[in-house]
């Protein structure tokens, strides 16, 4: 697959979907218009300073809520490379990968990393090192199949490239 790297922003526990992308914008499935109201309603300057490759970082069940696709869209339009948390809610693990965003749990990760570190994560092994504090973590490498889901930009294009 690849590596990511980018500088953290970072967030507690219980980041739900909701305020992912507030439910005020769900009239919308346009990922860019998603994007720029990514994280607004927890973070006003996150679509103000995210960049490309940058990565999320939270506690505890990042993602729990509504299931709703449109939390990962966001995160994934807004630029965001990858979201490492201490867990997950499964429902939004599931679409995360369904529409090729990468995410990975790692508690040792999630408690060692500051917002504005900067942060590289290698998908075939699984290793989060914190450029910033020179530390590094073991996080779950992606099994093959879903490496191929994530590199073809979610399940729906890794379905039709495999026709």
């Amino acid at each position: 697959m690849k590596k990511a790297t980018g500088r953290v922003f970072r967030y507690g526990d219980n980041v739900d979907t909701d305020v992912i992308i507030p439910a005020r914008y769900l009239n919308s499935s346009d990922p860019a218009e998603l994007a720029g109201h990514c994280m607004e309603d927890i973070d006003k300057e996150f679509t103000g300073k995210v960049q490309p490759g940058d990565i999320i970082v939270a506690d505890k069940n990042f993602g729990c809520g509504s299931s709703r696709e449109h939390a990962p869209i966001a995160i994934k339009a807004s630029g965001v490379s990858c979201v490492i948390a201490e867990t997950f809610a499964r429902i939004f693990f599931r679409n995360a990968i369904n529409i090729g965003l990468p995410i990975i749990e790692c508690p040792e990760a999630s408690r060692g990393i500051e917002a504005g570190d900067e942060v590289e994560v290698d998908f075939d092994t699984g290793i989060i090192t914190n450029k910033t504090k020179g530390t590094r973590f073991q996080g779950q490498a992606f099994p093959p199949f879903m490496q191929k889901i994530i590199a073809a930009g979610g399940l729906v294009n890794y379905i039709n490239e495999s026709k």
